[in-house]
C-alpha cells in the first residue's frame, strides 16, 4: 500500500517537466508578456493543475488546444492572471488625480473645443478601479465638463464581474460612506453600481501586447500589472501608452513599479501625494 501511494505522489511531482514550463512559459509570454520565472513557476503549476482537472486531460494534451484555440487560450490566460484590487487602492494616487491632475488639465484645455475627459484603465481586473475613478471625477468634474473611461483586463472573468457592478458586503471595503450612499443600491447580498456610474465605463477585454486602438487619452492607470512583464515587453507596453495618450496626460503606475531606466519619453512628476508620470509635448 505504501509503496502504491508513493507511485501516485512521485507521478504528481513530475506532472509539469521542466521542457513543459518552458513550452507554457514561452506561449504566454508571446500570447500576454506575462514573464513566469523559475522563482514563480509553482503559480503556474497551480493554475495549470486546476485547469487540467476542468478539462481533465494531460498538461501536453492541454498544450496542443491551447496552442491552437484561441478562445481556449484567452482562458487559459484568465486563469493565470492575479486579479488583487480593491476600491481606492492606494488612496494617494486618487488623492493626486484630486488634487493635482484634473486641475492641470483643466487649465491645459481652458478653451479647448472638446469638454470630455478621456480615461482608461489598463488591467481593471474587476472593475474597482474604474468605478473609483468614476465616483470621483463625477464629484469633482465642474461643469460642462464630463468624462468617459475604458476599462480593459486580459480576464474574462473579471470583465464580467466589473460589467455587473455588484460586490458583496466585503468587498466595498475602501468605499467612503457618502459615495455608498450616493452611488450604490443595497441589494441582497451586497451593493449594486447605480446606472448613472456604469454608464461612464465601457468594459473591454484587451490584451496589453496589442494596441487598444483609442488615441487622445487624458489619463492613463495601469497598476501592478507591468510588474508581472521583463523589460522589453514593459518598453513595448510603455510605448504603447504614449502612442495612446494626448499631447499633454498622465500616466499612474503602480507605487513598487517604475520607468527608471526605460527608453521612454515620458516625464516624472512629483507632487506632494504621489508620484506619476506625464507626457508634456
Amino acid at each position: 500500500m505504501g509503496s502504491f501511494f508513493s507511485i501516485i505522489i512521485m507521478a504528481e511531482a513530475v506532472f509539469f517537466t521542466d521542457a513543459d514550463f518552458e513550452q507554457y512559459r514561452k506561449l504566454i509570454y508571446n500570447e500576454s508578456g506575462i514573464h513566469f520565472t523559475p522563482t514563480n513557476r509553482s503559480i503556474l503549476e497551480s493554475r495549470l493543475k486546476e485547469r487540467l482537472r476542468d478539462k481533465k486531460i494531460d498538461v501536453r494534451a492541454y498544450f496542443n488546444i491551447v496552442s491552437k484555440d484561441n478562445e481556449e487560450l484567452k482562458n487559459f490566460l484568465d486563469s493565470i492572471t492575479t486579479n488583487l484590487t480593491r476600491f481606492f487602492r492606494n488612496q494617494a494616487h486618487f488623492d493626486a488625480l484630486e488634487k493635482y491632475v484634473v486641475p492641470e488639465l483643466l487649465k491645459i484645455k481652458k478653451g479647448s473645443i472638446g469638454t470630455t475627459l478621456k480615461i482608461w484603465s489598463a488591467g481593471c481586473s474587476t472593475g474597482e478601479e474604474p468605478y473609483s475613478i468614476a465616483m470621483l471625477m463625477n464629484e469633482i468634474l465642474p461643469p460642462p465638463w464630463k468624462f468617459e473611461i475604458v476599462a480593459s483586463d486580459i480576464s474574462l472573468r473579471s470583465l464580467m464581474t466589473g460589467k455587473e457592478g455588484f460586490y458583496t458586503d466585503s468587498r466595498i471595503v475602501g468605499v467612503p460612506p457618502a459615495y455608498l450612499k450616493k452611488y450604490f443600491d443595497k441589494v441582497d447580498g451586497g451593493y449594486k453600481v447605480r446606472p448613472e456610474i456604469m454608464s461612464k465605463i465601457r468594459f473591454d477585454y484587451h490584451n496589453l501586447i496589442h494596441d487598444l486602438g483609442q488615441r487622445n487619452l487624458d489619463i492613463v492607470f495601469c497598476r501592478n500589472v507591468i510588474i508581472y512583464f521583463d523589460e522589453v515587453a514593459q518598453t513595448a507596453v510603455i510605448k504603447r501608452f504614449w502612442d495612446a495618450m494626448a499631447s499633454k496626460s498622465f500616466l499612474f503606475i503602480g507605487h513598487s513599479e517604475s520607468l527608471f531606466g526605460m527608453d521612454t519619453q515620458f516625464e516624472f512628476v512629483k507632487t506632494q501625494w504621489a508620484t506619476l508620470y506625464r507626457k508634456f509635448i
